[in-house]
């Protein structure tokens, strides 16, 4: 049986029980990139912790549908593509394929659907029509808004009154379409085409496309129907987008859309959210191929979810090392062997703490604990334990570090180093062997004693 698994629900600001609706299955939706340029670090984290979610899911025994949209209708899109001079959909085409390669890049595998807004019109369409069936929105000139005073639980997800509300919309203007909205509360379900927009859909009110947040709400429903379990993104999206998701959902099918609501914490760099809008980014693709897809998803798993998370040099160098860690123990870890039993404790914990709100830097440091020991043993130790706690917070297929067989060929003062540390250990001149330990850890060595003598092994990358 499974164990049973809290988290805590945006919604209701409490941890809960996750209760699937269907017993042994869990259906997640996660929200993904909208696709006008190449993502950034910051858009890596909801795929990084909701594609680890579903690993610890899968692992404590359920079956998991993991859906993460991507958005490649969209103003940005209208945008990026106009400055280019080029057609929107090929620029949405091309940065969807550079989207998925760079987050194969993680080795994390790929959700199980990642629906194209571009390939969902005929459903968010019918939406659309039974929000106005209900009178929960209303057609103006091609567009069509929906009602945010018809749905009486309206804020009740992103914990606002509506005096504390902004669409993001500008009224200001009378030329704009966001001007012709009955109330300014309202928000945009279908915006009727615009001269140089040139992807575009028929529909009951005429050409043009859908609005962001309806589209969330249909792939959702169209793959996992309504009341799913778990519905996730950062919380730079808890309003409007979730909160308008959450309030199409409700007003058009009676019931709510997910029952649990997950945010992660933003990427901060300097104290402030990355963002492409504010040109503070680091994309995907160049911290993956400055430190390592290993580094990379050991940084975004160092803190809680649901807090920021400061993004550095230092802090991928210090994931880096962990890392390094790692592989420095499995190198002396016998491999598919079981674990002692007297250590289960250790990965006990680790799970347990995955299971309190997926808390990944408590996980972790039950982890350390568990290589702090097998180091600290004289005997063989098998990898098992170890392995299997790696699997689940994607780093399954860490390689243990080699020694460098041809070290005095690579860095002959590294290796008459290493000699004459031997001869000061045979000495048991223990000061002047620690001297030049640290002499090799200067030059990027580190030294390791075996019963067949001691080996150099390169640090990793400072």
């Amino acid at each position: 049986m499974p164990r049973d698994v809290h988290l805590e629900d945006t919604r209701t600001g409490k941890l809960c029980l996750l209760e699937p609706r269907d017993p042994g299955r869990v259906g997640i939706y996660a929200c993904g990139p909208t696709v006008y340029s190449r993502i950034h670090i910051g858009n890596a984290r909801p795929f990084v912790i909701f594609s680890l979610l579903k690993r610890f899911l899968e692992h404590e025994g359920y079956a998991v549908d993991l859906v993460i949209n991507v958005t490649d209708v969209n103003d940005k899109i209208y945008d990026a593509a106009r400055a280019q001079g080029r057609p929107s959909a090929a620029l949405a085409e091309e940065m969807t394929a550079c989207y998925r390669a760079d987050t194969d890049a993680l080795g994390l595998g790929r959700p199980d659907h990642e629906p194209l807004a571009s390939h969902t019109i005929g459903p968010i369409v019918a939406l659309i029509e039974a929000l106005i069936e209900r009178d929960h929105a209303y057609a103006v000139d091609g567009d069509v808004y929906f009602r945010v005073r018809s749905d009486p639980s309206y804020g009740s997800l992103s914990h606002r009154t509506l005096e504390h509300m902004d669409q993001g919309e500008d009224d200001s203007d009378p030329a704009q379409p966001a001007a012709r909205k009955h109330d300014p509360l309202d928000f945009a379900l279908w915006k009727a085409r615009k001269p140089g927009e040139d992807t575009y859909w028929a529909a009951p009110w005429g050409e043009g496309r859908p609005g962001w947040h309806i589209e969330c709400s249909a792939m959702a429903e169209q793959l996992l129907g309504v009341g799913f379990d778990i519905h996730g993104g950062g919380s730079d999206l808890l309003f409007p987008h979730h909160e308008n998701e959450a309030a199409q959902t409700r007003s058009a099918r009676g019931a709510e859309l997910a029952q649990l609501w997950m945010h992660n914490g933003m990427i901060q760099l300097t104290g402030e959210k990355m963002a492409k809008s504010a040109g503070n980014i680091a994309p995907l693709h160049e911290v993956v191929d400055r430190y390592g897809a290993e580094a990379v998803v050991m940084y975004l798993v160092s803190g809680h979810y649901r807090q920021p998370l400061a993004f550095s040099q230092a802090e991928l160098e210090d994931a880096d090392r962990r890392v390094y860690r790692i592989r420095d123990a499995l190198r002396r870890l016998d491999p598919g062997h079981e674990s002692p039993a007297d250590m289960a404790t250790y990965k006990e914990a680790f799970f347990a703490a995955l299971a309190n709100d997926f808390n990944t830097p408590a996980a972790l440091a039950r982890l350390f604990e568990w290589v702090r020991e097998a180091n600290r043993r004289g005997e063989s130790v098998g990898d098992l334990d170890l392995r299997e706690m790696l699997e689940v917070i994607g780093l399954g297929e860490l390689a243990p570090l080699e020694p460098v067989a041809d070290a005095a060929t690579i860095d002959p003062e590294a290796e008459s180093l290493r000699k004459e540390r031997e001869r000061a250990r045979e000495a048991r001149d223990f000061d002047a062997a620690d001297r030049i330990r640290d002499q090799l850890r200067a030059l990027g060595w580190e030294i390791r004693d075996g019963p067949d003598g001691s080996e150099l092994i390169p640090l990793p990358a400072p």
